[in-house]
């Protein structure tokens, strides 16, 4: 049986602060740990005025402290922004605060535009030495790493679960031929989904870390008592999608009546592109489109993501979601 975990991207909504998001995300976290989820993740975005986890290894301190048993993590970190050294020392200490509750999820991008990359003092050509610094963070984890130099301390020792993200079919490559489990960001970037688990499943050779594949997919969730009223919460996705189309980035937004008054015909075509991996509407429409998407994909765990305004709305859609016993 699947596993099913949380995405939560920490929005910023209209008219709130980012103390009110990581508010709203503590909240968010004793839901999803009541309700049986596996682990909750946050991402690490910068420069995105919507989007309030940044400082992704505090937020994940910030939400482990606040549960006690739920699986927090990092979905992901972008690992081109950082030293592997310095993740290894952040996510090995927060390992020896809350040991056998954290995971590491690594991305190739940089999360963020050229302009913030040079702010963040980073290489733009960094990306390209991508499987050279996973291979280099997972040294650092190793019981045997008193043989290096430079060694991460707190991190050594530590085996901190390492993740492979991604939305195309480097991840899927690099994942197999390491041996770790695969990510697909289906949620935002669906196209290559299909290819990219196929050749994870057909590559993926057993190593120290996993003796077989396993596959997470990305999916928007949002539940509630009505196809109608989901639809209706669904427009806040769908506006601020629509906005990164435009390059006008801002808080998230309400949802509205008729999002067709808010894109043109163009911008519905792509942003409905970008979230195709959706499943919204009252429980029996939950359950029919979790079922079809497990049947395609074979995945061993889903990654729901509920961008919704209302942070009791969202956990009503989480509850929804948690009481069809999958």
């Amino acid at each position: 049986m699947a596993k099913f975990s949380i995405l939560d991207l920490v929005f910023i909504n209209e008219g709130n602060t980012p103390k009110d998001a990581l508010a709203n995300s503590v909240k968010v976290a004793k839901a999803a740990e009541n309700l049986g989820y596996h682990r909750i993740w946050v991402a690490e975005h910068h420069n995105f005025p919507a989007i309030a986890s940044a400082a992704t290894s505090v937020v994940i301190g910030h939400l482990a402290e606040n549960t006690k048993t739920i699986r927090i993590g990092a979905g992901g970190i972008m690992l081109p922004n950082h030293s592997p050294l310095v993740i290894a020392e952040q996510f090995g200490t927060l390992e020896s605060l809350y040991p056998g509750r954290i995971d590491l999820g690594l991305g190739r991008a940089p999360g963020t535009d050229q302009l913030t990359l040079r702010a963040l003092r980073r290489d733009s050509m960094s990306a390209q030495t991508f499987p050279e610094d996973v291979k280099e963070l997972l040294a650092y984890f190793e019981d045997d790493a008193n043989q290096l130099q430079v060694r991460a301390i707190p991190g050594m020792g530590t085996h901190v679960p390492v993740w492979i993200l991604g939305s195309s079919l480097f991840g899927a490559q690099l994942a197999a031929i390491l041996g770790l489990p695969y990510a697909f960001a289906s949620h935002f970037a669906p196209g290559a989904l299909m290819e990219a688990i196929s050749i994870y499943r057909k590559q993926f050779r057993p190593s120290v870390y996993l003796d077989k594949p396993y596959v997470m997919v990305g999916v928007n969730v949002i539940a509630a008592d009505t196809d109608k009223e989901a639809k209706y919460l669904f427009t806040s996705s769908q506006q601020s999608f629509t906005r990164i189309l435009r390059n006008a980035r801002g808080t998230f937004p309400a949802p509205i009546d008729d999002i067709d008054t808010f894109w043109s015909p163009q911008e519905k075509q792509m942003a409905s592109q970008m979230l195709s991996y959706s499943v919204v509407g009252a429980p029996d429409t939950i359950k029919a489109g979790i079922t079809k998407i497990l049947e395609e994909t074979k995945a061993d765990e889903l990654m729901t993501v509920t961008s919704v305004y209302d942070t009791d709305a969202k956990i009503k859609s989480l509850e929804i979601l948690a009481k069809l016993g999958f």
